[in-house]
């Protein structure tokens, strides 16, 4: 993390923390300056205690954004007035309605060397407001997620809460570079779409030590929606995931379902779930081609989970009518080892495509106890290869018992 001899604060700009005052143009002017006087070594702009209203603004490259012990920035309610930016190339359209979308709560496009921390201040996108649109069906574009970084590199996170997002919390899109460490992201488990982290078309991403309770995924790996991902044509790769706890009615970590650009070289280890949905899914659909490959989740405890785990190819819709059906994703090498479950009410199941089966499907050492007996009901597969050891319930005849000569020996 750069040290900024340069430090000016909001104060310095008009800021006023105290809660109701519209804090938009404060933060504008002290970040036109930062990226327009271009001081050596960058800019920290610090957040002194009190609760910063504002609309959404753009950060700049050489920053540092840093929040005081008990610095709040919250997200202005007025949605009429929020600001509109094209869709993803990669998707095509909204990833809820149709054109463009409201652009995140704090937005960076283009940018690098863009650090976000301080001492677990917090970020609030007050999104209620949003959810109920969504629900009411009134809302005429998609949601603005609160953090969002395209194209940028080298960007820091940490020792920031974020809470209450109108739509997906951490979003770093097209990025390279991106470290997101010691975050606590918290929203209602009945907060729609309200996902923790979501790296997308990015790579080299390390996401550690950190808590996610949320109303949707922790963490879900993404690169594009179908044809219009395909075409885009921006993989996924070298993420790191680790040294994460949480509890959401959806998925922990999660691979998918939009991956059409690909995925590869994922790891996730050290992940505590309670009171979840699904523990690890991956989850892909026919029409999004692409490739899910080498994703090993590793040391993985989960108490209280409907399915402990989850691979399939029939999750997700689509943007339009226009896919290719003829468009099937590659699974190739999943790789689930050391995994403890108490109160798992299903093991899971693994169900692959007829034209396009799953393959080195690797299981190892997993005991997944049920909800009332000492396992719960064994493991569904279909359209599935690979190898099993030492997994409770015992899985399916698909995957051979690795005392065989399996496609996945080397795994074990």
């Amino acid at each position: 993390m750069r040290y900024r001899n340069d430090k000016i604060s909001i104060i310095d700009f008009g800021g006023v923390g105290d809660g109701r005052t519209l804090n938009t143009k404060a933060f504008r002017q002290a970040i036109y300056r930062i990226e327009h006087l271009k001081r050596r070594g960058g800019t920290l702009l610090y957040i002194p205690p009190g609760v910063y209203l504002t609309g959404s603004f753009n950060l700049t490259s050489h920053m540092t954004l840093y929040l005081a012990r008990g610095a709040v920035i919250k997200a202005t309610q007025d949605t009429w007035n929020w600001p509109l930016i094209a869709p993803l190339p990669s998707y095509g359209r909204g990833r809820e309605r149709l054109g463009g979308r409201y652009i995140s709560f704090i937005h960076g496009d283009g940018l690098h060397d863009v650090v976000i921390t301080g001492e677990n201040g917090t970020i609030d996108g007050q999104g209620t407001i949003w959810w109920d649109m969504w629900r009411q069906r009134t809302l005429q574009f998609t949601r603005p997620n609160l953090i969002e970084f395209l194209n940028s590199r080298n960007i820091i996170i940490s020792n920031v809460i974020f809470r209450n997002s109108p739509f997906w919390n951490i979003h770093p899109v097209y990025c390279s570079h991106v470290v997101i460490r010691y975050v606590t992201i918290l929203a209602p488990a009945d907060s729609p779409n309200t996902d923790g982290i979501d790296p997308d078309s990015s790579s080299d991403v390390c996401i550690e030590d950190s808590y996610i309770s949320v109303g949707d995924d922790l963490v879900a790996v993404k690169s594009g929606w179908d044809e219009y991902g395909i075409a885009y044509g921006r993989p996924s790769s070298g993420i790191t995931i680790r040294r994460v706890t949480g509890s959401s009615p959806f998925s922990g970590i999660a691979v998918g379902s939009e991956t059409s650009g690909g995925v590869e070289n994922v790891l996730a280890e050290n992940i505590n779930l309670y009171n979840m949905g699904v523990g690890l899914h991956v989850k892909t659909n026919i029409g999004r081609g692409g490739f899910i490959r080498n994703i090993t989740f590793s040391d993985v405890y989960m108490e209280n989970v409907r399915k402990g785990i989850k691979i399939a190819g029939d999750v997700g819709d689509h943007p339009d009518d226009k896919y290719n059906p003829n468009a099937l994703p590659i699974v190739k090498g999943v790789t689930i080892k050391n995994v403890w479950g108490v109160k798992v009410q299903q093991a899971g199941m693994i169900e692959g495509l007829k034209n396009s089966p799953f393959t080195e499907i690797c299981l190892s050492d997993i005991n997944l106890h049920g909800v009332s007996g000492p396992l719960s009901p064994p493991l569904k597969c279909s359209d599935v290869s690979g190898t099993a050891f030492q997994v409770k319930p015992w899985p399916c005849s698909e995957l051979t018992s690795s005392q065989q000569t399996g496609s996945c020996s080397n795994y074990f």
